[in-house]
C-alpha cells in the first residue's frame, strides 16, 4: 500500500457513497451536485480535492496510477431501490452500471490506497472532462478508466468514433415530378454509404465483442469493422417554400488499423449532392495484454477468486482519449453488466461492487510498489 494512503474505507461506506451518487440525477451537463457529493467523500477522509473549471473532481495523490471514471449518466428516471433475494443485494437506478458503480468503486480504492483519482464530466456527450484533463495535467504512470466490464473482466480495446452532419437542398417542385428531392437524395446517399462499409457480421452483446467467427467462416468480428449508423434524420419543405431540405446526423465506429481520414474519404466519395460537416474524431485504442496494468488485473482478479476475462468493446470510451494523449499503460475496468448500459432496467449486484473494490485495491497497491 502507498505510504500516502488514508484511513480504510469499509464496504458499508463505499455502498453508502454509491447509493448517494445513484440517487442524485447527473445527466450530462448537470453533474454539479453529484460532483460535490463525490468531493465531500474525499474531504471527509483528509484528501486534497477540488472541482476544476469544467466540473471534474480532482483528487491528486500517488501518480503511480490514476483511477478515473465519469460522473455523468444518460437521461432516464429509474426509481432508486435496493432489493435482496437468493443471497444477493441489488441496487437499481440510472447510472448504477454506467458508470456510477465504477466511479464509486474507484473513489473507495483511491482513498484506501492513496493513489490519484479524477471523476470526469461529459463522457456521454462530448467527453469535455477527459479532453480538459489531458490538456491540464501530465501523464500518470498508469491509468485505470472506469466503465462496466464485470468484476472479473478487463477491457483493453475500444473502437474509435467519428460523427458528422450531412445536409442537402434541392429546389421545390410538385410531388408528381419524377426528379428526386433532397429527402430522396439523403436516403440514397446513406444507402450507398452503408453499402460501402458492408462486411460480414460478428456477434456483439450491447457493445461487447462476443467472439470471432467460427473456424472456416469468413466473417469479420464487429470490433474489426467500421460501423455506420444514422442517429437523427430530418427533412421537408423550407420555410420560404422555395426548396426542400434534408439533414442526417451520422456516426461511424473506427476499428484499430483504420483512421478517421480513411472513413471520411469513403463517405465523401459517395456524395453526389450535399455536404458533410465533420466533428473532431476519437481514435481507436488496443492495449497489449502484456502491460503492467493488464498483468496486475489478472493477478488481482485471481486473488479475489475470479477467472480473468480480457475484453474489447465495439463502442468508445474516454480511454481512447487518454491513450491518444498519454504514453503509459492503461485498461478499463468496473463492476456491472454492460448489457444494462443505458437500459430501463439498469441495476448493479452489490456483491460484485464489493469484489471490484478489492480488485482495484490490489491493482493500485501492485502498481504503486516501488
Amino acid at each position: 500500500m502507498s505510504a500516502s494512503a488514508d484511513a480504510g474505507v469499509s464496504d458499508e461506506a463505499a455502498r453508502e457513497l454509491l447509493a448517494d451518487l445513484v440517487s442524485i440525477p447527473s445527466p450530462s451537463g448537470e453533474e454539479r451536485e453529484c460532483a460535490e457529493r463525490l468531493a465531500a467523500f474525499f474531504e471527509e477522509r483528509g484528501r486534497e480535492v477540488w472541482l476544476d473549471e469544467v466540473g471534474n473532481v480532482r483528487a491528486p495523490a500517488d501518480d503511480s496510477v490514476l483511477l478515473t471514471s465519469h460522473i455523468d449518466t444518460v437521461p432516464g428516471d429509474i426509481p432508486v431501490r435496493t432489493e435482496s433475494g437468493d443471497g444477493t443485494e441489488t441496487l437499481w437506478g440510472r447510472g448504477s452500471v454506467d458508470a456510477t458503480g465504477p466511479l464509486a468503486a474507484m473513489a473507495a480504492a483511491a482513498v484506501e490506497t492513496g493513489v490519484s483519482f479524477v471523476g470526469v464530466v461529459g463522457e456521454e456527450t462530448d467527453s469535455r472532462g477527459a479532453r480538459h484533463l489531458v490538456e491540464d495535467r501530465d501523464s500518470p504512470d498508469a491509468v485505470v478508466n472506469g466503465e462496466p466490464s464485470g468484476w472479473d473482466g478487463v477491457t483493453l480495446g475500444y473502437r474509435g468514433f467519428l460523427a458528422g452532419e450531412y445536409a442537402v437542398e434541392t429546389d421545390s417542385a410538385h410531388t408528381s415530378r419524377p426528379d428526386p428531392n433532397a429527402i430522396q437524395a439523403a436516403m440514397d446517399w446513406w444507402r450507398s454509404v452503408e453499402d460501402a462499409f458492408a462486411e460480414g457480421s460478428g456477434e456483439t452483446v450491447d457493445g461487447e465483442e462476443r467472439g470471432d467467427a467460427e473456424d472456416g467462416e469468413d466473417e469479420t468480428p464487429v470490433f474489426e469493422q467500421v460501423t455506420a449508423k444514422p442517429v437523427e434524420f430530418a427533412g421537408g419543405t423550407a420555410a420560404d417554400g422555395l426548396s426542400v431540405e434534408a439533414s442526417a446526423e451520422v456516426q461511424f465506429r473506427i476499428p484499430p488499423g483504420a483512421t478517421a481520414a480513411q472513413i471520411r474519404e469513403t463517405v465523401e466519395a459517395e456524395l453526389d449532392e450535399g455536404a458533410i460537416d465533420w466533428r473532431e474524431p476519437i481514435p481507436p485504442v488496443m492495449e497489449t495484454p502484456r502491460s503492467e496494468v493488464a498483468r496486475a488485473f489478472r493477478a488481482a482478479i485471481r486473488r479475489v477468486g475470479g477467472d480473468p476475462r480480457l475484453l474489447r468493446k465495439t463502442g468508445t470510451s474516454d480511454m481512447n482519449l487518454y491513450a491518444g494523449a498519454w504514453d503509459c499503460p492503461m485498461a478499463t475496468y468496473g463492476p456491472g453488466d454492460s448489457d444494462l448500459d443505458h437500459a430501463p432496467n439498469e441495476h448493479l449486484d452489490l456483491g460484485e461492487f464489493d469484489r471490484s473494490i478489492a480488485v482495484l485495491n490490489a491493482v493500485s497497491e501492485d502498481l504503486a510498489e516501488p
